[in-house]
């Protein structure tokens, strides 16, 4: 039993910040004059990962984006609803503006 517990708490050390990849895509669609961003969230950690929150100064969009997939709360912005990510897995969101934000890892929790 404890040989387990080790092994599942080793897993954990390795996630951090760094276990979140975000990346933006041009999809080639526009609104209006803006072009359409697609942002892909994923978890890269060996373990489900919730409450992930992106910086993203001044971000704005001209169509709405899904709050419970993206959503501004207090200066950051919460994926997901909070809710938890599986490992390998994405959220995905789409944004329309006339260039791609700058979006990075503010915070998450780890749940092994």
């Amino acid at each position: 039993m404890l040989i387990s517990l080790f092994v599942l708490t080793a897993d954990c050390q390795g996630c951090d910040l760094s276990s979140i990849r975000v990346q933006p895509t041009n999809t080639g669609e526009k609104v209006g004059n803006d072009k359409v961003f697609e942002v892909e969230v994923k978890n890269v950690c060996s373990c489900t990962i919730s409450s992930v929150f992106l910086r993203s100064v001044g971000f704005s969009s001209s169509i709405v984006v899904d709050p419970k997939l993206f959503r501004r709360e207090g200066t950051d912005y919460v994926v997901n609803d909070g809710k938890g990510i599986p490992s390998s897995q994405s959220i995905k969101f789409r944004y329309a503006w006339d260039r791609a934000f700058a979006m990075s890892p503010a915070s998450l929790k780890v749940n092994c």
